[in-house]
């Protein structure tokens, strides 16, 4: 019994390698499975569909209005080409002041708004980043007005702003400061507003998104730094700017691109006001579009807004490009210099 069971034991050891050797043998000449050509293209078609339907269709839609003169409410839409988009260089055209003036309005807002809205959201990151008492509770404070609509925040803030009846004006004049300011009917108060509003309520987005990229960049860059004697100010050049390019490059197209397609707060709290000076591109563009039944006139607005925002945002990828470093100029060789021949030796 014993040597039987030494006999089943090793045979049972023994088994499972040989099954494998076997297996391995079969599979040696077997190629392997390769996937079909068509299997990514069905985990992106829901993307492509999506992407399809509400980008590429619209678009090319939208280019094919701006070439007619389109009235929605007539059943003929006349082909005009280009002559949507001349018009808007002729100033003798109906919509050319005011798409110029539209256009100024729009860059008036954006050269203001962002700088604000790139340098103050990172101070806030860098001081989230800080390990201090209540550090969530002021990350929610800072990043709340961002969940509300603008719907809210614009009838929020026209009523503070008010002339008359605004606690804006009310607690100036309670600090002695001037309290009669006409913040959404006068200039350069307007811009104030529209400015100042559209800070306080998207600075927490940015600030969240610098607060992710502060925490991905390596503690050990700031202790090499820290080691090497650099202060403050060298560190943060030197480590926090350069692992923020990718992240400075994403926030400033995306800020420029929703200031170039401000509405909601000009259209609410100064709408447009004084006269047209408040009115933006977006602005001009629904007015014309959807209240003067000039579909055609308003696509072609759109875009030439577009061919601006892709140059601005061509010139954004340029300046936040990385720099190749130049490389050091190669040294002459240095030619050995021949001892001198002694006379003795000579």
């Amino acid at each position: 019994m014993s040597q039987t069971q030494t006999r089943v034991g090793a045979f049972a050891k023994e088994a499972p390698t040989a099954a494998s050797a076997e297996l391995s043998r079969r599979g040696r000449g077997r190629p392997p499975t390769r996937p079909k050509p068509f299997t990514p293209w069905l985990f992106l078609l829901p993307y492509l569909v999506l992407f399809t339907v509400f980008v590429i269709v619209p678009s090319v839609f939208g280019l094919w209005i701006s070439l007619h003169d389109w009235d929605y409410t007539l059943p003929n839409q006349p082909f005009v080409g280009g002559e949507n988009y001349t018009e808007l260089f002729d100033p003798a055209s109906v919509n050319s002041g005011s798409f110029w003036t539209s256009m100024r309005a729009t860059g008036i807002f954006t050269v203001f708004s962002v700088p604000l809205l790139l340098v103050l959201p990172l101070l806030v990151a860098l001081l989230m980043n800080k390990q201090f008492p209540g550090r969530n509770f002021f990350r929610a404070v800072y990043f709340a007005p961002y969940v509300l609509g603008v719907a809210v925040v614009g009838l929020m803030w026209r009523y503070l702003l008010d002339n008359n009846i605004g606690l804006v004006n009310f607690y100036l004049g309670v600090f002695g400061l001037p309290a009669e300011t006409a913040w959404t009917t006068s200039l350069p108060a307007a811009w104030v507003a529209l400015v100042g509003v559209t800070v306080w309520w998207t600075l927490g987005f940015n600030s969240v998104i610098y607060l992710a990229a502060l925490q991905d960049i390596p503690a050990e860059l700031y202790e090499a730094a820290a080691v090497d004697g650099a202060n403050s100010w060298q560190r943060f050049r030197n480590v926090t700017l350069p692992g923020l390019r990718p992240i400075l490059t994403f926030v400033t197209i995306n800020t420029l691109i929703a200031s170039a397609n401000m509405f909601g707060q000009s259209y609410i709290i100064t709408q447009g006001a004084p006269g047209r000076e408040t009115r933006t591109a977006i602005y001009q563009i629904a007015e014309t579009g959807l209240r003067n039944f000039q579909m055609g006139d308003a696509a072609a607005m759109s875009y030439l807004l577009t061919l601006f925002l892709l140059a601005i945002s061509v010139v954004v990828f340029w300046f936040f490009r990385e720099k190749k470093e130049k490389p050091l100029p190669a040294e002459a060789p240095v030619a050995a210099e021949r001892p001198r021949e002694s006379g003795a030796e000579r």
